[in-house]
């Protein structure tokens, strides 16, 4: 069975993850999108609101689970029993920080692939973190960020 990990942050889940969740839901038999705890780093939402997100989301979609995790991502790909972990890259820049993570990964465990997947041009440049700032103004979210989810992000993110 191939098992791929989809990793991330998802603050919030953005088009862009949307569709590379669509895309490598088409390559493996089984996708765990996977949403880090990560203590460091200021969220707009908790780790439990954006797997609930990433849940209501996908729906009943049976090759992918959402879950959370932390500490190493190989760790918890070989706890899922994973042979790919699956980034989405958007630009250049996203690559080289990507390609350097890929490499350390490798290190730590050589049996694990990454596989690069590209969104479709229009969500090149969306990224949480401009989805945070545009919110947090009261901009128009509706080409950024799922239907579905638009009005719970835009409210968290203008403070409402």
């Amino acid at each position: 069975m191939r098992t791929a990990i989809y990793p991330g942050s998802f603050d919030p889940v953005t088009l862009g993850h949307w569709d590379i969740i669509q895309r490598a839901e088409r390559l493996v038999d089984q996708l765990v999108v996977a949403v880090l705890h990560n203590p460091s780093k200021t969220s707009a939402f908790t780790v439990e609101e954006r797997v609930a997100m990433l849940r209501e989301l996908v729906g009943e979609r049976p090759k992918v689970t959402v879950t959370s995790f932390h500490g190493l991502l190989v760790d918890f790909a070989k706890s899922q029993g994973a042979q790919f972990i699956v980034r989405g890259v958007r630009a250049f820049s996203d690559f080289e920080y990507e390609f350097q993570m890929a490499l350390m990964n490798r290190k730590l465990a050589p049996e694990l692939e990454t596989v690069f997947l590209m969104p479709k041009e229009k969500y090149s440049a969306v990224s949480s973190r401009l989805v945070r700032e545009i919110g947090s103004m009261g901009g128009n979210l509706s080409d950024l960020v799922p239907a579905t989810l638009r009005e719970r992000i835009a409210e968290r993110l203008s403070g409402g």
